[in-house]
């Protein structure tokens, strides 16, 4: 030990002595610029505002990340290590804080704060990881440039702060930038410049909104001139649409298309899979996670798919009633009052991290449910909740949020049990854990089908989170790769600059 340390002094006065040029000012100031946090919350508030879904799960990670870290480091290490702070003989007076810390140096709390931050981001997002990793180090490296910290207390920081990130993978694990890109292709039409392609606008809630339809309208026109794009009015039905629209594609020899939220693309789908056409779809909807999870989060990968005929094949949810369809779904079918937890959790989600957003959303939901009962596979039972997921959703409990696949046949049910003692205590309690896999009031499996008869205090069941009405008895199972969806088969920066390339061809044309 007194080698190490004789080390870590010897270290100190290298680095606390030696001369960058140009660098004093500028780390003196980044390293006050960190204080409480601050150069990191503002730093959140950047990626959050500019880098869309996936920028507000970076910045949240990275938060959740660094307030792990300064609770371990200010309230259990340092407290206990208490080792005195450097003397600042021999760093240049152009160096010292304004304000010299008080607090003891082992570990440094601004070194584990900068590592957890750029770590959860990373985890999320490694384009912005790139970006905030050079600013972490540098705030790290400044902490001993300045004569406030030794380098152990930094390395030791470091460690903190990064294994404080990776273990908010515990709770709420990092969706990936691009899902399964190893999942083999399926045939589609190549239509370039969407030359065949018939789409549908249903607008973000069901073409409730003109002024956002239009803008969809004019985008859809600037990446495929040749397309032809319906825009629902508000008094269409829609599934008679999509079925007029799909009807002309056959006759083309191309391909449906739907621009709008999870409920129009479910209804789409099915349009699709009955006449055999490939269907590409638009995310324009709240959380699009159907889109996500095949992988076109945005319009550009769409009509880079659609340019280049890539597509993939997926299953389809159907609750059947005898020999008649009675639903389908795309991303769950839920009994219960699954839709409004869901949503309560998204909008939690903002604030709290997965594991705590689940359990406030759970409790609300739970305070005025019903328990729903019926035979499930012929066994009575009471539940708070159920949820058959099309294909295995990740992480395990209530707070599912994406799959890696979406064609492996078998449904993923999960349930919370109504039947045991304090179960909604123990479910909530379970998932601000994130530990509600073992918890015993909550169930999952993973099968090919599952009956349901006899349901009662039940509101209707839920297709894709909407309210859709169903009957007492039903089979939930999966049409095995029943659609094929367009998406871009070599997701890499050529599918921007094809799009951009594609835009270029031809201006857009009409007022939309």
């Amino acid at each position: 030990m007194g080698a190490l340390l004789d080390w870590d002094q010897r270290l100190f006065t290298r680095v606390a002595t030696a001369r960058v040029p140009g660098a004093d000012p500028a780390l003196r100031r980044l390293s006050h610029a960190a204080n409480h946090g601050r150069l990191w919350f503002g730093a959140a508030t950047g990626i959050g505002l500019a880098g869309g879904p996936a920028g507000r799960r970076a910045a949240l990670r990275g938060l959740g990340s660094l307030a792990i870290a300064s609770f371990t480091v200010n309230t259990l290490v340092k407290w206990s290590a208490r080792r005195p702070r450097p003397l600042l003989e021999g760093v240049p007076a152009i160096r010292h804080l304004a304000r010299q810390p008080h607090t003891t140096s082992f570990p440094s709390g601004h070194s584990a704060s900068a590592a957890a931050f750029a770590t959860g981001v990373a985890l999320e997002s490694r384009r912005y990881g790139v970006l905030v990793a050079p600013v972490a180090a540098a705030v790290a490296f400044s902490r001993v440039y300045v004569g406030v910290h030794y380098p152990g207390d930094v390395l030791a920081g470091v460690a903190i702060g990064a294994g404080a990130a990776v273990l908010t993978c515990r709770w709420w694990p990092p969706r990936p930038d691009v899902p399964e890109r190893e999942r083999p292709a399926a045939r589609a039409p190549a239509l370039p410049l969407g030359k065949g392609l018939v789409v549908v606008v249903d607008g973000p809630a069901g073409g409730g909104v003109p002024q956002t339809s239009s803008l969809h309208v004019r985008r859809l026109r600037a990446l495929l001139p040749d397309a032809e794009v319906i825009e629902r009015r508000p008094d269409d039905d829609l599934a008679e649409l999509l079925a007029v629209a799909a009807d002309r594609a056959v006759e083309t020899g191309g391909a449906l298309g739907v621009c709008g939220g999870d409920a129009g693309v479910a209804a789409a789908a099915h349009a699709a899979a009955g006449r055999e056409l490939a269907l590409a779809v638009f995310p324009a909807g709240t959380t699009d996670r159907f889109a996500r999870d095949v992988g076109v989060p945005d319009f550009e990968d769409t009509s880079v798919a659609v340019a280049r005929g890539e597509a993939v094949s997926v299953d389809i949810g159907v609750a059947r009633s005898g020999t008649d369809d009675t639903g389908w779904f795309l991303n769950e079918f839920s009994l219960g009052p699954y839709p409004e937890f869901v949503r309560l959790r998204e909008r939690l989600e903002r604030r709290l991290a997965g594991a705590p957003a689940a359990a406030v959303a759970l409790a609300r939901v739970l305070r005025a449910a019903r328990p729903v009962e019926l035979n499930l596979n012929g066994r009575p039972r009471r539940l708070w909740l159920l949820l058959a997921g099309n294909g295995h959703f990740v992480p395990e409990g209530l707070a599912p949020a994406f799959r890696p696949r979406l064609d492996e046949d078998l449904l993923d049910v999960r349930l919370v049990d109504a039947g045991r003692r304090f179960a909604r205590t123990r479910a909530v309690t379970a998932a601000a854990l994130g530990t509600l896999e073992h918890s015993r009031v909550y169930e999952a499996e993973r099968v090919p089908w599952v009956e349901l008869e006899g349901i009662l205090g039940a509101d209707a069941p839920a297709f894709d989170g909407e309210p859709r009405p169903g009957t007492a008895g039903m089979r939930l199972e999966k049409d095995y790769r029943a659609l094929v969806v367009y998406r871009p088969v070599r997701m890499t920066g050529e599918t921007v600059r094809e799009a951009s390339r594609a835009v270029s061809r031809r201006p857009a044309t009409g007022d939309g």
